[in-house]
């Protein structure tokens, strides 16, 4: 499926790259109209800026034309400040006119919350497809080519940044032009570009982001959003930053619910909302971040260091106290900070003659304020064994320049925790000048660096994995999922959907479906006792809690009494449900029981959930969860996350379980997932029994939530 295209491309770039910015409803007031009419003339010995408003002859200095009609160009992007009923007919002649883009200032669309609002906005999506002439917003504050100085936007605080190699693009124009750009320019961090996209009635995050791929002065991709219109196209973009090696850096704010629909699986159960988004991010290398500060300098961090030859972190600082606060807090993030080797050992210790500590953290004294202190760097980032070299400090204008040198110097990362006031002159300045990634707290570099290292380790076994890619649908995957859905129901038997699970290689234990007792007793021979007899109905999905379930029956007698009594308890619980008939079901018992599901998220798609089995998923949550589809790997990187299934390694004295059907079983249920797209609410087979290695894996329950019926 093709997400972009050229023209599409190319209208971004004119919003981006404008020659030429027209002002519908521009004005003298200091308003959204005229802060983005003085905003723009900051540039107007570069671009060509057209005032609209039939109201002015003059504005700012400025001929006030009547309209987008009577201006002498065509021009590249058009800003729309006016009422929100007003917006179409502006668009509508700005596309006669030839106007390459819009920027909808205006307010007054689907955050309304009113379905007629909805509609008009989704009016001024249905015009940008159909026209060609790409739109950012509407309820957005505009956009900044930051690199070249060009403001477009209706921020009080536009035409005010530094440049840099981080794109930055915010659902929230507030934000983008509030917390981040104020933030950024008290840190000296540099945009390329700052982009709010409102509403999104048509361009969104991750179109943006997909221009920023292509931009060679942008490194890393910061965001603040919401959601995602959609998940596909999101994911496209992030495989692309992969390949690129341009990280992307989140802010995820909200909720992705399920809608009204309560979970009726325990998959659904166990998945939430932001467990979802944490496991899909990192599933594609997206480093979610929590607060302003931290993406900043995490950006930061990420544009401004290479990625580190080893993992090993060298801390240096003037105090012994700083030092091992910043050891634990990197400790305490998996972060390793080697020993020193002998050569790095002996070399700073022939500096401090007994004045400090020559060991990792270093605490070398008043030697971080001296001379020396470069001798002493230049020791530990030669230790083969690290990779980066942190120093805690507050020194001044000298302290500063020995570590810019330093860095200057290797081929290794530099980054600095400042421990003075942040307000301070001498030495602060001049290390964010030099693009230094700068700390405030032990806690916050150490997560900076722990996702630095996460990202390039994920980056690097992801080039050499790829991505996963479902095959396409066989005629027989075909058949069943139209017998499937032609039953009419949201929710499918056990037997109806272990038949369907069947057509994507997922066994499950030897059954079959009877109508009388005599053939369930005639059934249980012949799979041989021990058996499970239990009610096969759509309209009884927790079988136990109806007490329609009996394990382990050992002979005939008990068999055809657990007929009958599990036919009077379904009668008991659901008088009304639908009884397709009874199972009767090998007793598989020597295993490991695991559980596998599928929760169709409305904005990510199908996630896949391994968890543990028994009460260990349902007290404390033991699952891994990945974006539907995943490859071998991914799988086995699922199994590794969850820690019951330890038991899946063999426990005393138990033979060690077939991981490898596991994993091959795992694979299969996603690409089921990503066939039935469209299809599937949810999907539960509950337990999974994994057999001793070589004996492959055995699905005992299994629940099929269809929707849209």
């Amino acid at each position: 499926m093709e997400f972009w295209t050229e023209p599409q491309m190319a209208s971004i770039h004119k919003m981006l790259n404008p020659r030429s910015i027209a002002i519908v409803g521009a004005t003298p007031r200091m308003q959204y109209g005229g802060r983005f009419l003085a905003a723009a003339l900051k540039a107007k010995d570069r671009v060509r800026v057209y005032a609209v408003n039939p109201r002015y002859d003059e504005i700012m200095g400025e001929k006030s034309f009547p309209s987008v009609t009577d201006l002498p160009e065509a021009p590249d992007v058009v800003a729309i400040v006016v009422r929100y009923d007003q917006v179409l007919d502006v668009l509508r002649e700005s596309h006669r006119k030839g106007a390459g883009s819009a920027i909808v200032i205006s307010a007054g669309f689907a955050e309304r919350g009113v379905d007629e609002r909805r509609d008009l906005q989704g009016e001024l999506g249905a015009f940008a497809l159909a026209s060609g002439m790409r739109i950012s917003g509407p309820n957005c504050l505009g956009l900044a080519n930051v690199k070249h100085d060009i403001w477009a936007t209706s921020s009080s605080r536009g035409a005010d940044g530094l440049s840099g190699p981080i794109g930055l693009v915010c659902q929230s124009g507030a934000t983008a032009f509030g917390p981040f750009l104020v933030r950024a320019v008290e840190n000296g961090i540099g945009f390329s570009y700052i982009i709010s996209t409102g509403n999104e009635a048509d361009l969104d995050f991750t179109d943006f982001a997909r221009y920023l791929l292509d931009d060679p002065d942008t490194r890393v991709i910061a965001g603040f959003v919401e959601g995602f219109k959609r998940a596909d196209k999101f994911l496209e973009v992030a495989k692309l930053a992969a390949e690129r090696g341009k990280p992307i850096v989140l802010i995820k704010i909200g909720r992705s619910e399920l809608g009204a629909r309560a979970a009726q699986s325990h998959t659904a159960a166990l998945t939430g909302a932001d467990a979802r988004y944490d496991a899909i991010f990192a599933q594609y290398g997206v480093i979610r971040v929590q607060d302003y500060d931290e993406l900043l300098e995490v950006a930061h961090l990420l544009a401004h260091t290479p990625k580190p030859g080893v993992p090993g972190i060298a801390v240096v600082s003037h105090s012994g106290g700083i030092s091992s606060l910043t050891a634990d807090m990197c400790g305490q993030a998996g972060l390793d900070l080697p020993t020193l080797g002998e050569a790095a050992r002996d070399g700073i210790n022939g500096i401090l003659k007994g004045f400090g500590w020559a060991a990792n953290p270093a605490d070398v004294t008043g030697f971080a304020n001296s001379e020396s202190f470069p001798g002493i760097m230049e020791h530990m980032v030669d230790d083969p064994r690290m990779g980066t070299l942190v120093v805690a400090s507050s020194g001044a204008d000298t302290q500063a320049r020995q570590v810019i040198g330093q860095r200057d110097r290797t081929d290794k990362g530099v980054a600095f925790l400042w421990t003075g006031s942040r307000d301070a002159k001498s030495g602060l300045g001049m290390l964010r000048n030099a693009q230094i990634p700068v700390f405030y707290t032990p806690a916050s570099l150490a997560r900076g660096l722990r996702s630095r290292l996460a990202y390039h380790t994920w980056r690097e076994g992801r080039l050499a994995d790829g991505f996963a890619s479902a095959p396409p649908r066989t005629a027989a995957q075909d058949e069943a999922v139209a017998h499937a859905v032609g039953l009419g129901r949201a929710t499918l038997s056990e037997a109806e959907s272990k038949r369907l699970l069947a057509a994507w290689g997922v066994g499950s234990a030897r059954e079959r479906l009877v109508g009388s007792a005599e053939e369930a007793v005639e059934t249980a021979e012949q799979l041989g006792f021990p058996v499970v007899v239990k009610v096969d109905s759509p309209d009884i999905l927790h079988k136990t809690e109806a007490g329609v379930v009996r394990l382990g029956l050992g002979d005939a007698a008990r068999v055809r009494t657990a007929y009958a009594e599990i036919l009077a308890s379904a009668k008991a619980y659901a008088p009304q449900a639908v009884i397709n008939g009874v199972s009767v079901q090998e007793m598989v018992g020597d295993g490991v029981e695991v559980i596998v599901g599928v929760s169709c998220d409305p904005q990510l798609g199908p996630v896949l959930l391994f968890g543990s089995g028994g009460v260990m998923v349902e007290v404390y949550g033991d699952v891994a969860l990945r974006r539907c589809p995943i490859t071998r790997a991914e799988a086995r990187e699922m199994i590794g996350e969850v820690k019951g299934a330890l038991l899946l390694r063999g426990f005393r004295g138990r033979p060690a379980a077939d991981v490898e059907a596991l994993e091959e079983m795992l694979v299969r249920v996603s690409e089921f997932a990503v066939h039935m797209e469209g299809h599937l609410a949810e999907l539960d087979v509950n337990p999974v029994m994994v057999l001793p290695a070589g004996q492959g894996v055995k699905a005992v329950d299994a629940l099929v939530v269809l929707g849209g019926m």
